[in-house]
């Protein structure tokens, strides 16, 4: 994309991003009016970066062309008149269902992809959140650095050259001598050049080490939340606020200090937070609760009769600018919380379950009933959008009746490496936050916190997907949450990704 107006240059960004931990890439599967999509949006590492866009066609409609605009989450209307024309994406010439292009991202926030597609069937839209922070500081060579250093070093001799013929022999005649004042004028020229050209190097050097500093500060970090039994039987959640102590709040550049608050979260599919604890390393205790805001940054939540060990904490959370956010954690849990302490029954959305068998293929459920991982012998790499499907069967292996929506949506899923270090909730839409969803696909203000998109709701077959790609090799664990007769369910797989 050529850089037309630097403010709605893209980003999501990583996050994340951010909105999943170590699992930056963003995927989204929806419909522009007749138009079935996939979309997946790999943000760059480092903002101002280059975000490669790629767009699949899934139900074969007669496209003319796909064209990507960015454009701010805020004050969406005069984002949208001010914004740059979109870009024409370029189709595939092995794969005719593929379009990619390219969207600068020029500043840290909340932004979403519009995408605009035009066919047989008319022309139409969707959007996708994004969410655009920089997840590392990009530093320079040190090769590259020294080779940069020596031609420097040159030009400045050169100039200071300069100078001294400027000031000395320049002025003199050819075949003439160069008088002593004159060689006084060139030292003297040539002394006070070399000192302002001294001066304004230390005064380069010095602004690039502060831009530098605030750059790093600007750098995302995965804040730490800070869990802790109230009793044996409740947990507390303070939440991390990523900016304390690193910019002041009137600071045009201070990102954190004004987008990532602790005190303006708004609600996703029902809830402020969405919390999930998951036993390590066996993962055969996962539990997803919905704690209720006790104070500015602190939760609580009655908890089940957890099994007792080492459990890692997720939180998802979303900012009333669109922004989402997983905060982690870890604790451990007493053997007290089931001896002689039954623990909370699990009411409303809360679920979970202890003592899942993971499969590769096949995952027991309750009442003889099972779900079956529909995949193929393809083997999974990373970095590859997939749909991935799952089908609920009785005990007689026949497709389910009874499925209901879940939060107002078929079902959830939680891609989790083994190694703790890959986090991603993840909808039938897609790794995308619902609430920023709702804003970014909003024809004019954000709607009312915690609408979903009408694609979550209607009646449930036997039958659940989720769109989403692994960030990197290695073992993983899915979990696939659905409800079936006013209970939830939830099935445990296990996977392994290749390069």
């Amino acid at each position: 994309m050529r850089v037309r107006f630097p403010l709605f240059a893209i980003l999501l960004f990583s996050v994340a991003a951010f909105a999943h931990v170590g699992s930056p890439d963003v995927y989204y599967e929806g419909n522009a009016g007749p138009y079935h999509l996939l979309v997946t949006i790999r943000p760059p590492a480092v903002v101002p970066g280059v975000a490669q866009i790629q767009v699949r066609t899934l139900n074969g409609g007669d496209i003319d062309k796909i064209q990507i605009l960015p454009l701010a989450m805020e004050g969406a209307g005069a984002g949208e008149s001010l914004a740059p024309r979109p870009d024409t994406m370029q189709r595939s010439n092995d794969d005719p269902q593929l379009y990619t292009g390219n969207l600068w991202i020029m500043l840290r926030g909340s932004w979403k992809v519009r995408v605009e597609v035009e066919g047989k069937l008319g022309k139409n839209q969707t959007a996708v959140p994004v969410a655009a922070v920089s997840m590392t500081a990009a530093h320079m060579d040190k090769g590259i650095g020294l080779l940069l250093g020596s031609f420097g070093l040159v030009l400045v001799v050169g100039l200071i050259s300069i100078l001294r013929a400027a000031n000395g022999p320049a002025q003199v005649a050819p075949k003439q001598d160069i008088s002593p004042a004159l060689k006084r004028r060139a030292s003297v020229g040539m002394s006070i050049g070399a000192f302002f050209i001294l001066v304004l190097l230390f005064g380069g050097n010095w602004w690039w080490g502060l831009e530098a500093k605030a750059n790093e500060r600007m750098v995302y970090r995965v804040p730490q939340l800070q869990p802790s039994l109230l009793s044996q039987d409740k947990l507390r959640i303070r939440l991390e606020n990523p900016n304390s102590g690193s910019f002041t709040g009137d600071d045009w550049r201070g990102f954190w200090a004004q987008t990532l608050q602790t005190n303006d979260l708004v609600p996703d599919h029902g809830h402020l937070m969405h919390l999930f604890l998951v036993r390590t390393p066996d993962m055969k205790s996962f539990w997803h609760l919905h704690p209720d805001q006790t104070g500015e940054q602190e939760f609580a939540a009655n908890l089940p009769a957890l099994p007792p060990g080492h459990y890692q904490i997720f939180a998802d959370i979303v900012h009333s600018t669109g922004f989402p956010e997983t905060q982690v954690g870890t604790i451990d849990l007493p053997a007290g919380i089931v001896a002689g302490q039954p623990g909370h029954t699990l009411n409303g959305d809360d679920s979970g379950g202890a003592d899942l068998d993971p499969s590769d293929k096949v995952a027991p459920l309750s009442g003889g009933y099972r779900m079956v991982w529909e995949r193929d012998a393809t083997p999974l790499c990373a970095q590859q959008a997939i749909v991935f499907r799952f089908r609920v069967e009785d005990k007689d292996g026949k497709p389910a009746g009874d499925l209901e929506n879940y939060m107002g949506m078929a079902g959830h899923a939680v891609f989790l490496s083994d190694d703790g270090k890959v986090f991603a909730h993840v909808h039938p839409e897609g790794s995308v936050s619902m609430a920023a969803l709702a804003m970014a696909q909003a024809s004019s203000n954000p709607p009312a916190s915690g609408t979903m998109s009408s694609m979550s709701m209607g009646p449930r077959s036997a039958e659940v997907s989720f769109p989403y790609g692994f960030p990197q090799p290695g073992d993983y664990h899915i979990f696939v949450q659905v409800k079936r007769a006013g209970h939830v369910e939830t099935g445990a797989f296990v996977a392994h990704v290749e390069k």
